[in-house]
């Protein structure tokens, strides 16, 4: 009788040399969820789109309207140097499957880069049906301006209504612009406490932000030891991809406005004037100008209240109240106020 042996490391033949693909044994619906969890945590547009040349089945399954509808902001977050008619698709389909953040990203591209104003505050409108906060404050901002139009096509009303919707989701920015228009009494009866509040309420936030990204600095770079000075260099809130994208559109060397239009002077804003002399400007130095009453209190804070004042205006203050101090005078010192953004701007 003979024996055969077999060598311990040699692998046993597959029978008719085939291989088992497990991944066509996977169903559909287990893919899609993988999918969805993809779409909805990238990083960046080509973290996602990446999957679709793949294999053919992944290609349908990342296109189904369910993985669309779940993609998340930053999947969706188109740059200006990379559009094209594969990208304005890519966030038509995300749209369509009723995507709110690409309907807003969508709407804004069109109103603002396109010049389709009909189109681009349609989609818009379809995200603030879905309570997107920041579609609801984009729209109310059309309003308050009457852009894509003239300026007899302004509602304060309907803008004011917008921004309360916004601001009750929780968006900074309307709760900013709702509170100076109770304070001015712009487009609703003059509330100066009620102002004040929504005011406290956006800046509570914006503190409250500030201190997150502060401790996940200063986790990342393993730093326990915190100090509140140090809040001053983080910004308030990162800019949003579309804000980022009008600012990249409409940059040097790009798409050029028309003449006698004039960018929002913001720098986290982006917006163009859809028509000449539509935003407000500085009523002091009148060489900046604002889409709105939020972005002129914020880029008040951050920068143009040194570049608006001139210097020798605040070194007479300084010297009065030096001389008022030296003799124990009764007579007023020339003050500065710093709440000056709350009548600063021309409407």
């Amino acid at each position: 009788m003979t024996m055969t042996t077999t060598h311990l490391n040699k692998k046993p033949r597959l029978e008719n040399n085939t291989l088992v693909n497990h991944f066509d044994d996977l169903p559909d619906d287990l893919i899609i969820s993988i999918l969805c969890k993809l779409s909805s945590s990238a990083s960046s547009p080509s973290d996602f789109l990446t999957v679709l040349p793949t294999c053919k089945r992944l290609n349908r399954l990342a296109l189904h309207p369910l993985v669309l509808s779940k993609a998340g902001t930053q999947t969706l977050a188109v740059t200006a140097e990379k559009w094209s008619d594969s990208a304005h698709a890519f966030l038509k389909l995300c749209a369509n499957a009723g995507n709110a953040d690409a309907c807003y990203a969508l709407g804004m591209i069109r109103f603002y880069c396109l010049q389709n104003h009909g189109s681009g505050a349609s989609f818009m409108a379809k995200a603030a049906i879905q309570s997107h906060a920041p579609a609801l404050y984009a729209l109310a901002v059309i309003q308050f301006n009457g852009s894509g139009g003239s300026k007899t096509d302004k509602n304060l009303r309907a803008g004011v209504a917008l921004c309360a919707r916004s601001a009750y989701v929780g968006y900074v920015d309307a709760l900013r612009e709702l509170g100076h228009c109770l304070q001015d009494g712009y487009g609703v009866p003059r509330n100066v406490s009620e102002g004040r509040r929504f005011l406290i309420q956006a800046n509570a936030r914006e503190f409250a932000c500030s201190l997150r990204s502060y401790i996940s600095l200063k986790s990342e770079e393993g730093d326990e030891e915190m100090l509140l000075t140090d809040l001053s260099a983080v910004p308030v809130h990162e800019i949003h991809p579309v804000n980022r994208f009008l600012k990249e559109w409409f940059g040097p060397g790009r798409v050029g406005l028309a003449e006698g239009l004039r960018m929002c002077s913001h720098d986290g804003c982006g917006r163009p004037e859809t028509r000449a002399h539509e935003f407000r400007r500085c009523s002091v130095c009148g060489k900046v100008n604002y889409c709105s009453r939020g972005c002129q209190a914020l880029d008040w804070r951050v920068k143009h209240k040194m570049e608006c004042t001139p210097l020798d205006l605040w070194v007479a203050a300084a010297a009065a109240a030096v001389a008022m101090e030296e003799i124990g005078g009764d007579g007023e010192a020339v003050v500065i106020d710093d709440d000056a953004d709350d009548n600063h701007a021309e409407r």
